[in-house]
């Protein structure tokens, strides 16, 4: 795994945002569930960089199954290494039951209310009830071995930009003692937020402002979730994952075409993988790789995963 110890110099960047993360895999798994029967495309991404192995996993709400022994299941025979949960959420007992039953570990977690309840908001009392989430989502993902939280940070309707971004550093700031003690990264996602990019601007926008952000923390235990295709729409993922570099301790990947202005398939879009596969191998960056697009039951995970493969040209092989 890669950490945000090694920093790289800032680049250029602005400031900007879309729909929420729900809302988001709401129209991903429409979109996904009308391509969920369709070849993936006739002509293979032809990647410069040799297969390399990256540990691939999902979100929860993308298995289709009943209980976590069955999704943990299903999960695994699709090829996922691992899964992340939603957190507070979860009993970690019955998690941890789960694990031991099926063999695949919870990699990490999503903070489950940092939409509703910001670290950006005006009202302390909000404030504090997010900082106490993350806490709670920290220790839930360190019970069931998991070693990230992924964390939106604010969100710009909280006010303008130079009032926010004070407001998440200090309030985000009180969760890295619990962090830095359980071994837990708080793994910030670049998502459609309307804060650190422009979310009415151009299509080549750059990571400068992620960048100060999470250097801000200054903390080996604060770094990148990046997703390769929620900025697709603001900047290039090739540059920004240069520019974000040792920063970027996970991904999130799916697919988004510029072209129709919407949520697709990952290798069903217009991402330019191949430059994105080598943009990762530029910063060596090995770790794990987290599916966020519509699920369903095994063949449709498996084809998920498929595409995972093509799209970063990964191994099979340790």
């Amino acid at each position: 795994m890669n950490h945000p110890t090694d920093r790289l110099a800032p680049v250029q960047q602005t400031n900007c945002s879309l729909p929420s993360r729900r809302q988001f895999v709401s129209i991903s798994t429409a979109v996904a569930l009308a391509a969920s029967s369709s070849p993936l495309i006739a002509k293979p991404i032809q990647h410069s960089t040799k297969a390399r192995r990256m540990l691939k996993t999902l979100k929860e709400g993308m298995v289709r199954g009943g209980g976590w022994a069955e999704k943990f299941r299903l999960a695994k025979q699709a090829g996922f290494d691992g899964i992340e949960l939603n957190s507070p959420g979860f009993v970690a007992s019955e998690v941890r039951k789960a694990i031991d039953e099926t063999g695949l570990p919870v990699d990490g977690t999503v903070c489950s209310s940092h939409w509703k309840i910001t670290h950006t908001s005006p009202d302390a009392a909000q404030r504090a009830q997010a900082l106490a989430d993350l806490r709670q989502a920290i220790r839930d993902t360190h019970a069931v071995g998991g070693h990230t939280v992924l964390l939106v940070v604010g969100v710009g309707k909280d006010g303008p930009e130079k009032e926010i971004w004070p407001r998440a550093v200090e309030n985000i700031r009180q969760a890295i003692p619990t962090a830095a003690e359980l071994g837990v990264t708080i793994a910030i996602e670049n998502v459609w937020n309307q804060f650190l990019y422009d979310h009415a601007g151009s299509n080549n926008q750059t990571a400068e402002k992620f960048v100060q952000f999470v250097d801000e923390f200054n903390s080996p235990v604060v770094g990148m979730q990046f997703d390769i295709g929620n900025h697709w729409k603001f900047g290039d993922p090739a540059a920004w994952i240069r520019a974000l570099g040792t920063r970027i301790v996970k991904l999130d990947i799916k697919g988004f075409s510029r072209a129709q202005d919407k949520p697709a398939d990952i290798t069903e879009d217009d991402i330019h993988w191949a430059e994105v596969r080598q943009a990762l191998d530029d910063i060596s960056f090995e770790g794990w790789v987290a599916a966020e697009v519509g699920g369903g039951d095994l063949q449709r995970l498996r084809l998920v995963a498929k595409q995972i493969d093509e799209a970063l040209n990964l191994s099979a092989v340790a």
